[in-house]
């Protein structure tokens, strides 16, 4: 009787073939290269960097905010800093949701979705090894999509409204350098608060063999998770949604940082995310490979 394909895969490393290295399967730079050709790469770079310019150009037809600072859109065109922030702030809530999703929830279920995923496990690669690849993969590029916008804003930023301090909306401002730094610390903040989206989307995509599922369902956390937090009813309930501390980057935005809401948002994004990455693990090791 002919040796089920999930045993199969999980024939010790006795029976390997002479130099065979589980670990040394699917290097993380040969997955990197191959998603990095892929067209929505391509596509998610050029948004991400056309944004900032776009941006631009709105201030520019519209004119300056008025000269009463209430909130941070009202000092983008105080300086470079000024404008990267306000860049950051018109994009997290959902632009940056989009490649992270794309990114974590594209990458297994396009594989089962093109009839590959069956040839790479049959390489061999451990299951477990195919699987972190992937997601480290896709988290470097998440990471490099959101350090992409603010960086180029920066960039306009300067080009447009010059080198100066950053303007805060509560008052005062801060030095450039120093400025430089809290964006960082915001973009840090903004990346573990979407890791909870990364790992939904890497679940949803160890489960359906339909990549746009996969996106679509993180994408449907961003925008169910803002409705929920809207509804006040919920009380302190809110604090265990995601959403809800989308935004505590801007605590880091202030003469001094306020810890507490991005400590606490970081908390709860990383507890849901290690849940989802377990789950996916979980269901692909037991998962029959057709596809």
């Amino acid at each position: 009787m002919p040796t089920p394909v999930r045993e199969r895969f999980r024939e010790s490393p006795a029976s390997a073939a002479p130099g065979y290295v589980p670990r040394r399967t699917l290097p993380l730079r040969v997955e990197a290269i191959r998603q990095l050709r892929r067209r929505r790469t391509l596509v998610v770079g050029l948004l991400l960097v056309a944004l900032p310019p776009l941006v631009a150009v709105a201030f520019a037809v519209g004119g300056t905010p008025d000269s009463n600072v209430d909130t941070l859109l009202d000092t983008a065109t105080a300086s470079g800093p000024n404008f990267a922030a306000v860049c950051l702030y018109l994009s997290a809530g959902f632009l940056l949701v989009v490649p992270v999703a794309l990114f974590c929830g594209d990458t297994v279920a396009a594989e089962a979705g093109w009839s590959s995923l069956r040839y790479l496990l049959a390489a061999p690669v451990p299951r477990a090894r195919l699987l972190t690849a992937k997601l480290l993969v896709a988290l470097a590029f998440s990471a490099v999509a959101m350090l992409s916008l603010p960086l180029v804003a920066l960039g306009v930023g300067t080009a447009a409204y010059g080198w100066g301090p950053l303007e805060l909306p509560t008052g005062g401002s801060l030095p450039g350098s120093e400025a430089v730094a809290r964006i960082g610390l915001a973009i840090a903040f903004v990346f573990a608060s979407q890791l909870v989206t990364a790992a939904l989307a890497f679940y949803l995509s160890t489960v359906t063999d339909a990549p746009l599922g996969a996106v679509g369902g993180a994408i449907a956390l961003t925008v169910v998770g803002s409705i929920l937090d809207a509804v006040t009813a919920l009380g302190d309930w809110r604090e265990l949604i995601p959403a809800h501390w989308q935004f505590a980057w801007l605590d880091a935005l202030q003469q001094g940082v306020e810890w507490n809401g991005m400590a606490r948002g970081t908390a709860i994004s990383f507890s849901y995310a290690v849940i989802l990455v377990a789950l996916a693990y979980r269901h692909f090791a037991r998962k029959d490979i057709v596809s």
